[in-house]
C-alpha cells in the first residue's frame, strides 16, 4: 500500500483506458504537436548549422550556398513525408513506410534505424544542452557535463513516466521562450548588416569564382557536398510526426500535416538564418563556447542595450532558452522511440512487452530502455557532440532513404488520374538522391570517425530481432497445431442455456485468445475430476496496450474478439449440458485485471478453484522467459496471496 502511494505521487493518479475521454485528453492537438515532437526539429539548429560551418574552413564564404540549401531541404523533406502522413493515419512512420512498400526485412533495418535515432535524439540534445549551458560556466565545469547529462536523462525518464501531455506542458514555456529569443536574434542581425546584403550575392559568387580557380569545380562541389552532409544533423527530427500520427488529435491526418507545415516553417528559418549570422557576423571558434554562443554575444553587445552585465545576462537567458529546448527535444525521443518499439512489437520483432501500458497509459518499458540506452552510448561516447552528430545523422538519414524510396515505389504502382502522382513521384525521387546522398557521403567519410559503430549497432540490433521474430513464428505454429488439434471437439446436442448456481463447485477458466488452449484445459479438469465440478466459468483479461489504443476503434475490435472467444466456450460447454458463464475485463495490466475478476468470481461462487494453460519449452532460459509475460505463474501468486486456489496445467510447445 505504502509503494502504491509513493509511486502515485512520483508517477501520478491511474487513468481508466477504456473512458473515451481519456484518449481525447491525452490526445496531442496541431500547436502541442509541434511542442512535443517539433523540438526535436528546431533544436537541432543548436548544432546542425555549427558543423556545417565548421566543415567550411577558412571558405566561409560558401555559407550562403548552405543557408539557402538548408532551408529547401527542410521544405523537401518535410513535404515528402506529409505523403506518409496521409498513407499512415495510425502512424509508425518510417517503419511503417518501408516494412508495408517495400518489405518486412526492410522495415527491421529502417525500424532498428529509428530506435537508434531516437535513443541518439536523447544523448546528443542532452549532450549539446549541457554544452550550452557550459558556455557561459568557468571552464572548471567541463569534467562534470557528463554527469548532469545523467542527471537530465533521469529527470525526462520521470516526466515522462507520468504521461505526455504532462512532459510537454511543463516544457512549454522554454520551446516558446527559444523560439521568440532566436526570432529576434536572428531578424535582427540579418537587418542589423542589412547595407551588406546587396553586395552579399556578387561576392560569394566572385569568391566561388577564385576558389574554383586554384582547386577546380569538382573540389568546390566537394567541399559543398561534404559540408551539406556534416550537417545532416539539421534535418533529423522531421519524421518524428509521421512516427507518431496515433497521438494526434482527430482529423489525425490534418493535424499532422499543421504540425508537419509548423516545424519546416520554425526549422527552415531558424537554421538558415543561423548559418547567415555565422557568415554576415564572421563568426570564430571560441574554446569552451558553441559557435550560437560566441555569435550571439556578438549580436547582443551590438545591441546597445546596457553594459557587460546586463548584455551577460542576456546571453545567458538565451543559452538557457536554447539548452531547454534541446531538452524539450530529448523529450521527443521518449515519445518517438516506444512509439517505434511498439509498432514493432507488433509484428514479433520486439518482445511484446513492448506493447504494454502502465497506469498512467505510457508505454513504461520502451521509455526505460530509450532512457538505459541514451545513458549507455553518453557514457561510451563522453559526451562528444561531435561524435553524435556522425552517429546521429547517419541513423536518421538511412531511415529517411528508406522510406522516400518506399515512397518512389508507392507511386510508380499507383498511377492513378486525380491523385496528382507525377508531382508526388518526383517530390519522393529528389528527397530520395538528397537523403541517400547524404547517408554515402557520410558513410564515406565519417567511416572510421564513428560511422561503423552505427552500422554495427544497427546491423547487431536488427540480428537480435530476426532472432525473436523467429522464437514468435515458432510459438505461434505450436499454438495454432494445437488449436488445430481441439478444433475437431465435437458440440453436443443440447441447446438450452444453463445457469451456474452459486453453492456447486466451481472450475474457473482463465483463457486467452487460443481456444485450443482452453479446451485443453477443460477437458485436462473433466478428466482428472470426473462429476466433481458442476460450473464452468470462463474468465478472459485483455491487456489495453498501445495498437488498441492508439487506433481509432482498435478497443471496440478488441472487445468484439474477446467476447466471441468466451462466447465459443461457454456455448460448447451448453452443448454438453454444463452449467457455464463468462467474465470479461480490460485494463493495462493483465495479472491485475485476472485478479480483480477472480476475487470478485469467488464471492459469488465461494467453492471456486481457478484454472490456467502455461507454456512449457523444451529449453526454458533467459530468454523465453523475456519473450513471454510469465502472466500465469504473476497471478498464481497473486490469487495464492488472496488465499484462492489455482491450478497451473503445463501445455508443452
Amino acid at each position: 500500500m505504502k509503494n502504491n502511494k509513493i509511486r502515485e505521487i512520483i508517477l501520478g493518479k491511474p487513468l481508466d483506458p477504456m473512458k473515451s475521454e481519456t484518449r481525447h485528453s491525452m490526445a496531442l492537438v496541431a500547436f502541442l504537436a509541434w511542442v512535443g515532437l517539433g523540438a526535436d526539429g528546431l533544436s537541432s539548429s543548436a548544432y546542425g548549422p555549427e558543423e556545417t560551418f565548421r566543415a567550411l574552413g577558412g571558405h566561409t564564404h560558401l555559407g550562403l550556398y548552405m543557408a539557402i540549401a538548408t532551408a529547401v531541404t527542410v521544405f523537401i523533406i518535410a513535404l515528402a513525408y506529409n505523403q506518409v502522413i496521409e498513407l499512415f493515419p495510425t502512424g509508425g512512420g518510417g517503419y511503417r513506410v518501408a516494412s508495408k512498400l517495400v518489405g518486412p526485412y526492410m522495415g527491421l533495418i529502417s525500424g532498428c534505424a529509428l530506435i537508434l535515432d531516437y535513443v541518439l535524439t536523447i544523448a546528443i540534445s542532452i549532450a549539446s544542452g549541457v554544452d550550452a549551458l557550459a558556455s557561459f560556466l568557468p571552464l572548471g565545469f567541463q569534467p562534470y557535463k557528463l554527469w548532469a547529462e545523467m542527471f537530465f536523462i533521469g529527470l525526462l525518464i520521470v516526466m515522462n513516466l507520468r504521461g505526455l501531455k504532462e512532459a510537454i506542458q511543463i516544457l512549454l514555456p522554454i520551446f516558446l521562450g527559444f523560439v521568440v529569443t532566436h526570432l529576434v536574434l536572428i531578424v535582427y542581425g540579418i537587418f542589423a548588416h542589412a547595407s551588406h546584403l546587396p553586395e552579399l550575392i556578387p561576392s560569394t559568387v566572385a569568391e566561388t569564382t577564385d576558389l574554383a580557380s586554384h582547386i577546380g569545380w569538382a573540389g568546390v562541389a566537394g567541399m559543398l557536398l561534404l559540408a551539406y552532409s556534416q550537417g545532416g544533423g539539421t534535418y533529423t527530427g522531421l519524421e518524428a510526426v509521421s512516427n507518431n500520427v496515433n497521438l494526434l488529435a482527430e482529423p489525425r491526418v490534418r493535424t499532422g500535416k499543421v504540425t508537419m507545415l509548423y516545424m519546416a516553417l520554425s526549422l527552415a528559418f531558424t537554421a538558415g538564418g543561423i548559418i547567415l549570422l555565422y557568415l554576415l557576423w564572421d563568426a570564430q571558434p571560441v574554446p569552451g563556447e558553441t559557435l550560437n554562443a560566441s555569435t550571439f554575444k556578438t549580436i547582443i553587445a551590438s545591441m546597445g542595450l546596457g553594459g557587460e552585465v546586463v548584455n551577460q545576462v542576456l546571453l545567458v537567458i538565451v543559452l538557457a532558452f536554447e539548452a531547454g529546448l534541446l531538452f524539450v527535444a530529448a523529450n521527443t525521443g521518449f515519445l518517438g522511440g516506444p512509439s517505434v518499439l511498439a509498432n514493432m512489437a507488433g509484428d514479433s520483432w520486439v518482445p511484446h512487452k513492448f506493447r504494454y501500458l502502465s497506469t498512467r497509459l505510457v508505454t513504461q518499458n520502451g521509455i526505460l530502455v530509450m532512457g538505459i540506452a541514451a545513458l549507455a552510448i553518453l557514457w561510451w561516447t563522453g559526451g562528444s557532440v561531435t561524435l553524435l552528430v556522425v552517429l546521429y545523422s547517419i541513423s536518421v538519414f538511412l531511415t529517411f532513404a528508406i522510406s522516400l524510396f518506399g515512397l518512389v515505389l508507392y507511386w510508380s504502382r499507383n498511377r492513378k488520374k486525380g491523385t496528382q502522382w507525377k508531382r508526388r513521384w518526383l517530390l519522393s525521387a529528389l528527397g530520395f538522391v538528397i537523403c541517400a546522398g547524404i547517408l554515402i557521403v557520410l558513410l564515406i567519410e565519417k567511416f572510421a570517425e564513428g560511422g561503423w559503430a552505427t552500422a554495427a549497432i544497427i546491423a547487431a540490433m536488427a540480428a537480435f530481432c530476426y532472432y525473436i521474430r523467429k522464437h514468435y513464428r515458432e510459438t505461434k505454429q505450436a499454438i495454432h497445431s494445437v488449436d488445430e488439434v481441439f478444433a475437431s471437439q465435437p458440440f453436443g446436442s443440447n441447446a438450452e442455456p444453463i445457469e451456474p448456481h452459486q453453492e456447486d463447485q466451481t472450475a474457473v477458466f482463465i483463457v486467452g485468445t487460443s481456444r485450443g488452449g482452453g479446451l485443453h484445459a477443460l477437458l485436462w479438469v473433466q478428466r482428472m475430476f470426473p462429476g466433481h465440478f458442476k460450473n464452468f466459468l470462463f474468465v478472459n483479461a485483455r491487456t489495453v496496450d498501445s495498437h488498441a489504443y492508439g487506433g481509432e476503434g482498435a478497443l471496440e475490435q478488441m472487445r468484439e474478439e474477446a467476447a466471441e472467444t468466451l462466447e465459443f466456450f461457454v456455448d460448447f460447454c451448453h452443448s454438453h449440458g454444463m452449467a457455464a458463464s463468462s467474465y470479461l475485463g480490460f485494463g493495462t495490466d493483465a495479472v491485475e485485471e485476472v485478479t480483480r475478476l477472480c476475487e470478485e468470481i469467488n464471492r459469488e461462487f465461494p467453492h471456486s478453484i481457478f484454472f490456467t494453460s502455461k507454456l512449457i519449452f523444451a529449453s526454458d532460459n533467459w530468454f523465453t522467459r523475456l519473450l513471454h509475460n510469465q502472466a500465469a505463474l504473476a497471478a498464481q501468486r497473486r490469487l495464492h496471496l488472496e488465499g484462492l486456489q489455482m491450478v497451473i496445467l503445463p501445455m508443452k510447445v
